[in-house]
């Protein structure tokens, strides 16, 4: 019932930029913090940058000073602005979202099916 759909992922040169969004639908009552994560091929999946509904983000040191994580509450949807691209940035990332579908109902973690992003000359 709910939908986080991404898209903005692509085949970018080093030092390039990409931008990710992510929306979510459906039935929703609230959405409380939304993130991206990724994984690389034989590594763990890890968190890449996070914001909450009052808009207080963290991030990954990998990423600090070069991705930036925004949101729009009313669109229920999250942004993930990538520049200064690096080979090792090269994963699939997925959008995630912790969401309480009715007032009385506990939130939530949902995924999203995940967006490859490659960084390569």
């Amino acid at each position: 019932q709910v939908q986080l759909v991404e898209s903005g992922g692509g085949l970018v040169q080093p030092g390039g930029s990409l931008r990710l969004s992510c929306a979510a639908s459906g039935s929703i009552f609230s959405v409380n913090a939304m993130g991206w994560y990724r994984q690389a091929p034989g590594k763990q999946r890890e968190l890449v940058a996070a914001v909450t509904s009052g808009g207080s983000t963290n991030y990954a040191d990998s990423v600090k000073g070069r991705f930036t994580i925004s949101r729009d509450n009313a669109k229920n949807t999250v942004y993930l602005q990538m520049n200064s691209l690096k080979p090792e940035d090269t994963a699939v990332y997925y959008c995630n979202a912790n969401i309480r579908i009715r007032s009385y109902s506990r939130a939530r973690d949902y995924w999203g099916q995940g967006t490859q992003v490659t960084v390569s000359s």
